[in-house]
């Protein structure tokens, strides 16, 4: 399946860059481009392309405003990535709220880039490393956006380490592949945070970690092959762990 993406710059020489990188793909096809906020907004309701990635300082209409536009759209099933040459607190917080499925820095390697338009589409998000890292050194130092939410002591023990793997942007075959459970109870449990914490979806789950100082809990993005080979070794000999 083709993944159809929309670029939304003022820099045409960043647009017509990243619509190289794209077109090197062929998993990945551009069908638009909009160089201000404003026109972004009425592309991607007009083209309703996968994901829309959006820069966030442009004219006429900032790219978290656009974003915020899009999102509220009860029809949209566009996922959004932000793009920033600054990465402020205040756009990451913001971008997250909205419901955005990435916020990373124009500097990310086009390899990386690729990746996360992948990682959108599928319906997970993630946070340029830089930008987490950074994050999670404030929160460490006790300077959170947000004090942690009482609805964290609804879930499990099993439930928070699946958020927190949420979080790290793994998908439902990695987080099995880590906890040793199967795939419908990965997505069983992910049902139940989603309910539990009246979030609409994983992107929201993941801003809800991110927000509530969890990010610094989130462990590293695994070897998928290595989380794969342990899995596969731990179905033969026949080992399992309660969900």
């Amino acid at each position: 399946m083709t993944l159809r993406v929309l670029i939304a710059d003022d820099h045409a020489m960043f647009r017509s860059g990243l619509r190289a990188v794209l077109g090197t793909q062929p998993d990945l096809a551009c069908v638009g481009e909009a160089s201000d906020g404003r026109a972004a907004v009425s592309e991607v309701l007009r083209l309703r392309p996968d994901v829309a990635i959006i820069d966030i300082r442009m004219p006429r209409l900032d790219g978290l405003r656009a974003t915020e536009e899009i999102l509220a759209d009860p029809a949209n099933a566009t996922k959004v990535i932000l793009l920033t040459t600054y990465d402020h607190d205040t756009y990451v917080h913001r971008a997250l709220r909205a419901g955005a499925s990435g916020f990373l820095l124009k500097s990310l390697p086009p390899e990386e880039l690729i990746a996360a338009v992948r990682v959108a589409a599928r319906g997970d998000a993630l946070i340029d490393p830089s930008v987490t890292r950074r994050l999670s050194a404030r929160l460490a130092d006790g300077i959170a956006p947000s004090p942690p939410s009482a609805d964290l002591d609804l879930l499990t023990t099993r439930e928070r380490e699946v958020l927190l793997l949420l979080a790290g942007a793994y998908s439902n075959a990695e987080i099995a592949g880590r906890l040793g459970i199967g795939d419908e109870t990965v997505k069983t449990h992910v049902s139940r945070i989603l309910t539990k914490l009246n979030l609409r979806d994983r992107v929201h789950a993941v801003a809800y970690a991110h927000l509530n100082g969890l990010v610094g809990q989130a462990p590293a993005h695994p070897d998928p092959g290595k989380d794969q080979a342990g899995r596969g070794r731990r179905r033969r000999e026949g080992t399992r762990r309660d969900p």
